[in-house]
């Protein structure tokens, strides 16, 4: 009766859940991936960015006269070049994430699709499209060619284009940094990140020793 009596408690059972947490916190290539909608979201917006770029700037240049070369020229180098930014830093994103040369969360949360890279190009990009539409519209509607011949009109019509374009753009970075923005303070108010050991059977392990003795649940 003295040893049943002297028997350890029953150990309980740790939380799963936490665990597998815990232990995808130590997979630093894992970390890119978080978030799946917002780098979505964010990915394919920067493809029809430089989709439309592209194409718009392509189409200015292929349809450059000579009455009209200077402003079409213009605006379609900068779309061009607007297109190659963007798809710049896709590239250096995605050359990085393959390389695997960053291990600070911090540094990944910055380059990673829809981290603050993306908001600080979208923002770029949209600055650049609204100069060139305004400069557009400012052009046209000083022309002192009587009679507003075509070549105001499509320098005018393409300017509106620019501007609601460039307006759009706007709208959508403000919206997404504020959602991004309520959605980290809910987070780190209703589920805060400070679980670093647990406890069983009144022993403490460090998470590292736990995540590693249990990353074969993953």
């Amino acid at each position: 009766m003295s040893s049943i009596d002297e028997l350890p408690p029953p150990r309980a059972s740790p939380n799963q859940e936490e665990i597998q947490s815990e232990a995808l916190e130590e997979h630093t290539e894992l970390w890119w991936s978080r978030e799946p909608v917002k780098s979505l979201l964010c990915y394919c917006f920067s493809v029809l960015l430089i989709l439309a770029c592209g194409i718009g700037g392509i189409v200015l240049l292929s349809t450059t006269t000579s009455r009209s070369g200077e402003w079409r020229m213009g605006v379609g180098a900068a779309l061009c070049i607007l297109a190659l930014l963007v798809l710049l830093k896709q590239l250096l994103s995605s050359a990085i994430q393959d390389m695997q040369c960053l291990s600070r969360w911090e540094h990944i949360n910055v380059l990673k699709s829809g981290g603050m890279s993306d908001t600080l190009v979208f923002l770029i990009s949209c600055i650049i499209i609204l100069t060139c539409g305004v400069v557009l519209l400012v052009l046209s509607v000083s022309g002192e060619t009587p009679g507003f011949p075509p070549i105001l009109v499509t320098m005018h019509t393409v300017g509106v284009a620019l501007v609601v374009v460039g307006s759009i753009i706007l709208v959508g970075i403000l919206i997404f940094t504020l959602l991004v923005f309520c959605k980290s303070c809910v987070s780190s108010r209703f589920h805060p990140r400070n679980i670093g050991v647990f406890s069983i059977s009144g022993q403490l392990h460090q998470r590292q020793n736990t995540t590693s003795s249990l990353a074969n649940l993953i």
